[in-house]
Protein backbone atom coordinates (compact mmCIF):
# COMPACT_ATOMS: atom_id res chain seq x y z
CA UNK A 1 0.00 0.00 0.00
CA UNK A 2 1.50 3.48 -0.76
CA UNK A 3 1.67 5.71 1.80
CA UNK A 4 2.15 9.83 0.16
CA UNK A 5 1.71 11.44 3.78
CA UNK A 6 4.10 14.49 3.54
CA UNK A 7 4.49 17.89 5.45
CA UNK A 8 4.52 21.56 5.00
CA UNK A 9 5.43 23.62 7.36
CA UNK A 10 5.41 20.62 10.16
CA UNK A 11 1.45 20.13 8.75
CA UNK A 12 0.97 16.61 7.94
CA UNK A 13 -0.84 16.57 4.63
CA UNK A 14 -2.14 13.36 3.01
CA UNK A 15 0.03 13.70 -0.41
CA UNK A 16 2.75 16.41 -1.44
CA UNK A 17 0.20 18.35 -3.44
CA UNK A 18 -0.78 21.86 -2.42
CA UNK A 19 -2.50 24.70 -4.29
CA UNK A 20 -0.38 27.68 -3.90
CA UNK A 21 -1.89 30.75 -4.09
CA UNK A 22 -4.04 31.92 -7.16
CA UNK A 23 -7.63 33.68 -8.22
CA UNK A 24 -8.56 30.01 -8.44
CA UNK A 25 -8.69 29.69 -4.69
CA UNK A 26 -11.47 32.97 -4.88
CA UNK A 27 -14.36 30.18 -5.34
CA UNK A 28 -16.03 28.13 -2.50
CA UNK A 29 -17.39 25.81 -5.34
CA UNK A 30 -12.96 25.00 -5.96
CA UNK A 31 -12.12 24.79 -2.69
CA UNK A 32 -14.69 21.90 -2.84
CA UNK A 33 -13.69 20.63 -6.06
CA UNK A 34 -9.80 20.91 -5.15
CA UNK A 35 -10.37 18.52 -1.99
CA UNK A 36 -12.70 15.81 -3.34
CA UNK A 37 -10.00 16.04 -6.09
CA UNK A 38 -7.12 15.17 -3.69
CA UNK A 39 -5.53 18.10 -2.38
CA UNK A 40 -3.22 18.16 0.10
CA UNK A 41 -3.56 21.42 1.50
CA UNK A 42 -4.30 25.36 -0.33
CA UNK A 43 -2.74 28.67 0.04
CA UNK A 44 -5.53 31.42 -0.18
CA UNK A 45 -4.43 34.40 -2.36
CA UNK A 46 -2.14 36.54 -1.11
CA UNK A 47 -3.25 40.30 0.72
CA UNK A 48 -0.54 42.56 -0.90
CA UNK A 49 0.09 46.02 1.04
CA UNK A 50 -1.55 47.76 -2.24
CA UNK A 51 -5.08 46.46 -0.96
CA UNK A 52 -4.13 47.43 2.81
CA UNK A 53 -3.18 50.82 2.15
CA UNK A 54 -6.14 51.32 -0.33
CA UNK A 55 -8.34 50.14 2.54
CA UNK A 56 -6.52 53.18 4.92
CA UNK A 57 -7.08 55.78 2.30
CA UNK A 58 -10.56 54.96 1.62
CA UNK A 59 -11.10 55.04 5.60
CA UNK A 60 -10.16 58.53 5.16
CA UNK A 61 -12.12 59.57 2.55
CA UNK A 62 -14.92 58.36 4.59
CA UNK A 63 -13.83 60.43 7.68
CA UNK A 64 -13.39 63.70 5.42
CA UNK A 65 -16.02 63.14 2.99
CA UNK A 66 -17.78 66.58 4.21
CA UNK A 67 -14.54 68.39 4.13
CA UNK A 68 -14.22 69.33 0.88
CA UNK A 69 -17.85 69.55 -0.35
CA UNK A 70 -18.27 72.54 -2.74
CA UNK A 71 -21.22 73.68 -5.61
CA UNK A 72 -18.88 72.92 -8.07
CA UNK A 73 -18.03 69.28 -7.52
CA UNK A 74 -18.46 67.13 -10.21
CA UNK A 75 -18.53 63.87 -8.31
CA UNK A 76 -19.71 62.78 -4.67
CA UNK A 77 -17.68 59.34 -4.54
CA UNK A 78 -14.36 58.76 -3.92
CA UNK A 79 -12.47 56.89 -7.09
CA UNK A 80 -12.50 53.68 -5.12
CA UNK A 81 -12.71 50.88 -6.77
CA UNK A 82 -10.85 47.61 -5.24
CA UNK A 83 -11.63 46.03 -2.02
CA UNK A 84 -9.09 45.79 0.79
CA UNK A 85 -8.19 43.81 3.73
CA UNK A 86 -11.80 43.73 5.11
CA UNK A 87 -13.06 41.67 2.16
CA UNK A 88 -9.89 39.42 1.81
CA UNK A 89 -9.80 38.67 5.79
CA UNK A 90 -13.77 37.86 5.64
CA UNK A 91 -13.23 35.64 2.66
CA UNK A 92 -10.40 34.04 4.30
CA UNK A 93 -12.32 32.86 6.92
CA UNK A 94 -15.57 31.31 5.04
CA UNK A 95 -12.41 29.44 2.96
CA UNK A 96 -11.71 27.85 6.14
CA UNK A 97 -14.62 27.28 7.07
CA UNK A 98 -15.70 25.48 3.77
CA UNK A 99 -13.16 22.57 3.75
CA UNK A 100 -11.29 20.34 5.92
CA UNK A 101 -7.87 20.17 4.41
CA UNK A 102 -5.54 22.75 5.80
CA UNK A 103 -6.13 26.22 4.31
CA UNK A 104 -2.56 28.28 4.50
CA UNK A 105 -2.58 32.85 4.27
CA UNK A 106 -0.58 34.95 2.02
CA UNK A 107 1.02 37.72 3.04
CA UNK A 108 2.99 40.15 0.45
CA UNK A 109 3.65 43.41 2.27
CA UNK A 110 6.33 46.28 2.22
CA UNK A 111 6.43 48.10 5.86
CA UNK A 112 7.23 46.14 8.89
CA UNK A 113 4.34 47.19 10.78
CA UNK A 114 2.06 46.44 8.40
CA UNK A 115 3.47 42.48 7.78
CA UNK A 116 3.07 42.54 11.81
CA UNK A 117 -0.18 43.92 12.28
CA UNK A 118 -1.76 41.40 9.38
CA UNK A 119 0.09 38.50 9.71
CA UNK A 120 -1.96 38.89 13.46
CA UNK A 121 -4.90 39.82 11.61
CA UNK A 122 -4.54 36.64 9.46
CA UNK A 123 -3.67 33.61 12.04
CA UNK A 124 -7.47 35.17 13.62
CA UNK A 125 -9.55 33.55 10.87
CA UNK A 126 -8.08 30.67 11.90
CA UNK A 127 -5.60 29.58 9.20
CA UNK A 128 -3.00 26.77 9.56
CA UNK A 129 0.03 28.26 8.30
CA UNK A 130 0.95 31.79 6.86
CA UNK A 131 3.31 31.72 3.59
CA UNK A 132 5.15 35.19 3.71
CA UNK A 133 6.04 36.06 0.20
CA UNK A 134 9.88 38.04 0.45
CA UNK A 135 10.76 40.46 -2.79
CA UNK A 136 12.49 43.18 -3.24
CA UNK A 137 12.39 44.87 -6.89
CA UNK A 138 15.82 46.52 -6.66
CA UNK A 139 15.18 50.56 -6.77
CA UNK A 140 18.26 52.34 -5.91
CA UNK A 141 21.94 51.52 -6.60
CA UNK A 142 22.66 52.57 -3.41
CA UNK A 143 21.39 50.42 -1.10
CA UNK A 144 23.45 47.18 0.00
CA UNK A 145 21.56 43.99 -0.69
CA UNK A 146 22.80 43.29 2.76
CA UNK A 147 20.35 45.79 4.36
CA UNK A 148 17.27 44.29 2.64
CA UNK A 149 18.48 40.62 3.63
CA UNK A 150 18.90 41.93 7.50
CA UNK A 151 15.74 44.07 6.68
CA UNK A 152 13.65 40.46 5.98
CA UNK A 153 15.05 38.86 8.37
CA UNK A 154 13.97 41.24 11.42
CA UNK A 155 10.63 41.14 9.70
CA UNK A 156 10.73 37.55 10.10
CA UNK A 157 11.84 37.05 13.40
CA UNK A 158 9.47 39.65 14.67
CA UNK A 159 6.56 38.42 13.07
CA UNK A 160 7.47 34.42 14.62
CA UNK A 161 7.50 35.86 17.69
CA UNK A 162 3.85 37.77 17.68
CA UNK A 163 2.24 34.36 15.76
CA UNK A 164 1.68 31.63 17.00
CA UNK A 165 0.72 29.73 13.82
CA UNK A 166 3.46 27.70 11.55
CA UNK A 167 5.25 30.61 9.19
CA UNK A 168 6.82 30.32 5.82
CA UNK A 169 8.49 31.85 3.29
CA UNK A 170 7.98 31.86 -0.07
CA UNK A 171 11.47 33.33 -1.69
CA UNK A 172 12.51 34.53 -5.04
CA UNK A 173 15.61 33.09 -6.64
CA UNK A 174 17.29 36.50 -6.80
CA UNK A 175 20.02 36.72 -4.13
CA UNK A 176 23.52 36.84 -4.77
CA UNK A 177 23.98 33.95 -2.51
CA UNK A 178 20.56 32.41 -2.04
CA UNK A 179 21.58 29.80 -0.14
CA UNK A 180 22.83 31.81 2.22
CA UNK A 181 19.88 33.70 2.82
CA UNK A 182 18.11 30.60 3.57
CA UNK A 183 20.39 29.05 5.85
CA UNK A 184 20.30 32.31 7.67
CA UNK A 185 15.78 32.01 7.97
CA UNK A 186 16.87 28.02 8.80
CA UNK A 187 18.76 29.44 12.07
CA UNK A 188 15.71 31.29 12.70
CA UNK A 189 13.27 28.90 12.74
CA UNK A 190 11.56 28.98 9.48
CA UNK A 191 8.86 26.24 9.37
CA UNK A 192 9.72 25.84 5.54
CA UNK A 193 11.13 27.47 2.40
CA UNK A 194 8.92 27.46 -0.51
CA UNK A 195 11.52 27.37 -3.70
CA UNK A 196 10.42 30.00 -5.22
CA UNK A 197 8.10 33.04 -5.98
CA UNK A 198 6.72 33.41 -9.95
CA UNK A 199 6.40 37.30 -10.49
CA UNK A 200 4.41 38.70 -13.35
CA UNK A 201 6.57 40.83 -14.91
CA UNK A 202 5.85 43.89 -16.92
CA UNK A 203 5.86 43.99 -20.84
CA UNK A 204 5.62 45.92 -23.58
CA UNK A 205 3.30 46.44 -26.72
CA UNK A 206 5.40 47.50 -29.61
CA UNK A 207 2.17 48.24 -31.74
CA UNK A 208 0.37 50.59 -29.03
CA UNK A 209 3.73 51.69 -27.57
CA UNK A 210 2.30 51.17 -24.13
CA UNK A 211 3.20 48.55 -21.26
CA UNK A 212 1.12 45.59 -20.62
CA UNK A 213 0.64 43.05 -17.65
CA UNK A 214 -0.93 39.68 -18.29
CA UNK A 215 -1.23 36.27 -17.02
CA UNK A 216 1.41 33.33 -18.85
CA UNK A 217 1.05 29.97 -17.28
CA UNK A 218 4.39 28.43 -15.80
CA UNK A 219 6.16 26.44 -18.32
CA UNK A 220 7.10 22.33 -17.81
CA UNK A 221 10.90 23.06 -17.98
CA UNK A 222 10.62 25.71 -15.20
CA UNK A 223 10.43 23.71 -12.51
CA UNK A 224 14.84 23.12 -13.19
CA UNK A 225 15.72 26.05 -11.10
CA UNK A 226 13.22 24.99 -7.96
CA UNK A 227 14.83 21.09 -8.43
CA UNK A 228 18.43 22.46 -8.26
CA UNK A 229 18.00 24.33 -5.04
CA UNK A 230 15.84 21.40 -3.09
CA UNK A 231 18.96 19.29 -4.73
CA UNK A 232 20.93 21.98 -2.79
CA UNK A 233 19.82 22.40 -0.03
CA UNK A 234 18.64 18.72 1.06
CA UNK A 235 20.37 17.52 4.26
CA UNK A 236 21.97 21.09 5.24
CA UNK A 237 19.07 22.79 6.02
CA UNK A 238 16.42 21.83 9.37
CA UNK A 239 13.33 23.54 7.18
CA UNK A 240 11.26 21.32 4.87
CA UNK A 241 11.64 22.34 1.26
CA UNK A 242 8.87 23.01 -0.75
CA UNK A 243 9.13 23.52 -4.71
CA UNK A 244 6.60 25.72 -6.64
CA UNK A 245 6.67 26.23 -10.50
CA UNK A 246 6.69 24.50 -14.15
CA UNK A 247 5.52 21.15 -11.85
CA UNK A 248 2.41 19.87 -13.70
CA UNK A 249 2.88 15.96 -13.35
CA UNK A 250 2.56 13.40 -11.03
CA UNK A 251 6.66 12.46 -12.98
CA UNK A 252 7.15 16.25 -11.96
CA UNK A 253 6.16 15.83 -8.43
CA UNK A 254 8.84 12.63 -8.28
CA UNK A 255 11.40 14.62 -9.77
CA UNK A 256 10.99 17.76 -7.02
CA UNK A 257 11.11 14.91 -3.76
CA UNK A 258 13.96 12.76 -5.64
CA UNK A 259 15.92 16.01 -5.10
CA UNK A 260 14.93 17.02 -1.89
CA UNK A 261 11.35 18.40 -1.55
CA UNK A 262 8.78 17.56 1.10
CA UNK A 263 5.70 18.73 -1.37
CA UNK A 264 5.20 21.15 -4.18
CA UNK A 265 2.71 23.88 -5.13
CA UNK A 266 0.88 23.65 -8.25
CA UNK A 267 -1.24 26.73 -10.08
CA UNK A 268 -0.42 26.50 -13.64
CA UNK A 269 -1.13 23.16 -14.32
CA UNK A 270 -4.93 23.50 -12.74
CA UNK A 271 -5.53 26.26 -15.41
CA UNK A 272 -4.64 24.35 -17.91
CA UNK A 273 -5.64 20.54 -17.48
CA UNK A 274 -9.05 21.49 -14.89
CA UNK A 275 -8.75 21.28 -11.20
CA UNK A 276 -9.83 17.47 -11.58
CA UNK A 277 -6.34 16.88 -13.37
CA UNK A 278 -4.97 16.76 -9.38
CA UNK A 279 -6.28 12.99 -8.94
CA UNK A 280 -4.35 11.88 -12.55
CA UNK A 281 -1.19 13.26 -10.94
CA UNK A 282 -1.58 11.16 -7.40
CA UNK A 283 -2.46 8.58 -9.82
CA UNK A 284 1.09 9.09 -11.76
CA UNK A 285 3.19 9.85 -8.83
CA UNK A 286 1.88 6.08 -7.27
CA UNK A 287 2.07 4.12 -10.47
CA UNK A 288 5.69 5.16 -11.16
CA UNK A 289 6.48 4.77 -6.93
CA UNK A 290 5.02 0.98 -7.39
CA UNK A 291 7.18 0.58 -10.16
CA UNK A 292 10.64 1.46 -8.20
CA UNK A 293 9.30 -0.47 -5.04
CA UNK A 294 8.63 2.75 -2.89
CA UNK A 295 6.47 2.63 -0.08
CA UNK A 296 6.47 6.20 0.73
CA UNK A 297 7.83 9.58 0.52
CA UNK A 298 10.97 8.89 2.55
CA UNK A 299 11.84 6.29 0.88
CA UNK A 300 13.19 8.47 -1.93
CA UNK A 301 13.28 11.58 -0.96
CA UNK A 302 16.76 13.52 -1.08
CA UNK A 303 18.20 10.33 -2.89
CA UNK A 304 19.73 12.46 -5.46
CA UNK A 305 20.54 15.60 -3.56
CA UNK A 306 24.01 16.97 -3.65
CA UNK A 307 24.23 15.30 0.10
CA UNK A 308 23.95 11.79 -1.05
CA UNK A 309 25.68 12.00 -4.61
CA UNK A 310 29.18 11.01 -4.70
CA UNK A 311 29.96 13.73 -7.92
CA UNK A 312 30.27 17.13 -6.03
CA UNK A 313 29.23 19.19 -9.29
CA UNK A 314 26.06 17.78 -10.14
CA UNK A 315 24.42 20.42 -9.34
CA UNK A 316 26.97 23.07 -10.37
CA UNK A 317 28.62 23.50 -13.64
CA UNK A 318 29.01 19.55 -14.65
CA UNK A 319 25.88 19.44 -16.83
CA UNK A 320 27.08 23.15 -19.05
CA UNK A 321 30.56 21.31 -19.47
CA UNK A 322 28.61 17.89 -20.20
CA UNK A 323 26.17 19.48 -22.64
CA UNK A 324 29.87 21.31 -24.41
CA UNK A 325 31.47 18.25 -24.31
CA UNK A 326 28.04 16.21 -26.33
CA UNK A 327 27.13 19.31 -28.41
CA UNK A 328 26.96 17.08 -31.55
CA UNK A 329 24.29 15.51 -29.78
CA UNK A 330 22.67 18.45 -29.52
CA UNK A 331 23.22 19.52 -33.03
CA UNK A 332 21.82 16.10 -33.85
CA UNK A 333 18.39 16.66 -31.90
CA UNK A 334 18.45 20.70 -33.00
CA UNK A 335 19.97 20.49 -36.82
CA UNK A 336 21.23 24.25 -37.61
CA UNK A 337 19.95 23.56 -41.16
Amino acid sequence: MINLTTTYAGIELKNPIIVGASNLVSNIDNLKLMEDSGVAAIVYKSLFEEQIQLERLELDDSLTEYGERNAEMISLFPDIEHAGPSEHLMNLRLAKESVKIPVIASLNCVLSETWLDYAKQLQETGVDALELNFFAVPKDSKLDDNKIIAQQLDIFKALKKSISIPVSIKLSPFYTNILNVIKQFDQEGVSSIVLFNRFLQPDIDIETESHVNHFSPSGHDENLLALRFAGLLYGNVNTSIICNGGIHSGKDIAKMVLAGAESVEVVSTLYKNKISYVATMLKELTIWMESKNYKTLGDFRGKLSQSKMNDPFIYKRAQYIDILQKSSEVFKKYPLR
